[in-house]
């Protein structure tokens, strides 16, 4: 059913309207959740770094997006440019593949992670593994409630329909 659901959605609500979701897809750029690194402790920022470093090299290798990293939650604009080539490659995207990413993106709060999954860069654990960077920082110090691990399972479980999707439009 969720697979029917994308494509259902592809067809109504993002072929009519692309650009809509081309400029909501570009506001997860605008915040993503890779381009805003913790300030301490050091361990933590030190895996952001590593990890989700790669991915934005590969952004701007792959795209021409160079987005710019801050340190705090405050938000900051991106690079003009950057979001130009971003949005560039996006309203060439079909409705399908809008759709895809737009889930991809909603779960990770990130477009960088949802483009990398959705062009064969990350699998869906990857994916979902660097989208839950922080929280799993937090877990491993500190535990996880009931709570939260059914919203992070429920996030594994998008990306794995996501890929999936794109198998099945690929095949």
């Amino acid at each position: 059913m969720p697979i029917t659901q994308f494509a259902n959605t592809a067809l109504d609500r993002v072929a009519p309207q692309p650009m809509a979701v081309v400029e909501g897809l570009l506001a997860f750029a605008g915040t993503d959740l890779v381009c805003y690194r913790a300030e301490s402790p050091e361990a933590l920022v030190e895996r952001q770094q590593q990890l989700w470093q790669p991915l934005l090299d590969w952004l701007e290798g792959r795209h021409g997006a160079a987005l710019a990293v801050h340190r705090g939650v405050v938000p900051r604009p991106q690079p003009a440019d950057a979001m130009q080539q971003l949005g560039r490659h996006l309203a060439g995207l079909d409705a399908f593949t809008l759709t895809a990413l737009d889930n991809a993106a909603r779960a990770a709060g990130s477009l960088v992670i949802g483009l990398a999954l959705i062009e064969g860069r990350l699998a869906p654990d990857e994916a979902f593994a660097l989208s839950q960077l922080d929280e799993t920082f937090q877990i491993e110090r500190w535990g996880e409630d009931s709570e939260a691990a059914a919203r992070r399972g429920a996030i594994l479980a998008e990306f794995g329909l996501v890929h999936r999707f794109l198998q099945l439009l690929r095949d």
